[in-house]
């Protein structure tokens, strides 16, 4: 699965929430300081070489979508996290967020309804 820096992750962001935009669009949906309208062109140009972005051609402008779904990419990344940090084992993700106190009482509780769900 491909793999995302940060300024694409945000670039994305923006993708997944408007479904398409051109970069203008994208531009608007930064907060103050925004980056520069030819380098916020050139990220969404490499998440398209990178193969999750496409366009569309409206005159002489292109629209872009995410080809990549959220979704998707939340679970490969939480997948290559398991694996690189944690020796693919949810149980020592999970128990890393426990000690560091990141997981609740209530959040365990629906975890373990959904682990319930899934087995029946």
């Amino acid at each position: 699965m491909i793999q995302l820096t940060r300024a694409e992750e945000e670039v994305m962001q923006v993708l997944w929430k408007l479904e398409n935009a051109f970069v203008k669009e994208i531009l608007e949906q930064f907060p103050e300081p925004k980056p520069a309208y030819n380098t916020l062109s050139t990220i969404v140009r490499i998440l398209e070489q990178k193969g999750v972005v496409s366009h569309e051609a409206i005159g002489r402008s292109h629209r872009y979508f995410p080809v990549l779904s959220k979704t998707q990419y939340r679970s490969a990344s939480l997948e290559r996290l398991s694996s690189d940090y944690f020796g693919g084992s949810f149980k020592e993700l999970a128990s890393c967020w426990l000690q560091d106190n990141q997981i609740n009482i209530d959040d365990l509780e629906e975890i373990k309804a959904l682990i319930g769900k899934r087995k029946n």
